[in-house]
């Protein structure tokens, strides 16, 4: 796994297991269900895995669960840097100047944050239905990016593009390092061993 070393595979101790779950949009990053929503126990029945990070309840894609609390830390903790890719459907057309600002870091109301890779990209293609439908309105267009971090604090993406006058209207998250939602349908995982 990208940002994971065999000396990091070594301190684990043993054949740790990796859960790849493509979280659908209304589910929340947690066992327990609250506040009428599905959790991962409505999807994933795997007593001892634990979600590495989270995925807030209106966002959807990749959400990793692992059994190992050293991994889960490993996968989770800013300072490993893992990247994360996501597919952002924004309300607008950014701009060239919206773009630069992004990628160069912009400045929240708590934090600025660090650079990101941007890029304008075409819808993803074989994208699902969303359970709850993206926001539309017949005059104004949208357009779709790629961005990818190395941070993820609370609602991160969608306060980025609404600093630059471009609010997120769908988002999903489809990469965790090396980590893809590729061939995972929502609601769906897969487990794999690594390390």
């Amino acid at each position: 796994m990208s940002g994971l070393s065999a000396v990091g595979a070594k301190m684990i101790g043993y054949m740790a297991h990796l859960i790849l779950f493509n979280k659908p949009c209304g589910v929340i990053c947690q066992f327990t269900p609250e506040h009428g929503h599905q959790s991962l126990s409505d999807f994933i029945a795997a007593p001892g895995f634990y979600p590495a990070g989270r995925l807030d309840v209106d966002s959807e894609g990749l959400v990793l669960l692992t059994d190992n609390g050293k991994l889960q830390q490993k996968i989770s903790h800013p300072k490993f840097k893992l990247p994360k890719t996501y597919w952002v459907q924004v309300e607008g057309q950014p701009d060239d100047k919206a773009l630069s600002k992004l990628r160069r870091g912009v400045v929240l109301s708590d934090f600025r944050t660090q650079p990101a890779q941007v890029s304008l990209i075409a819808e993803p293609r074989n994208l699902w239905e969303r359970t709850v439908p993206v926001r539309y309105r017949k005059n104004i267009p949208t357009a779709w990016l790629s961005l990818v971090l190395k941070e993820g604090k609370n609602r991160q993406v969608r306060r980025m593009t609404a600093s630059v006058c471009y609010p997120t209207l769908r988002l999903v998250r489809y990469a965790i390092g090396s980590y893809t939602l590729q061939g995972i349908a929502p609601g769906e995982w897969r487990m794999v061993e690594g390390f």
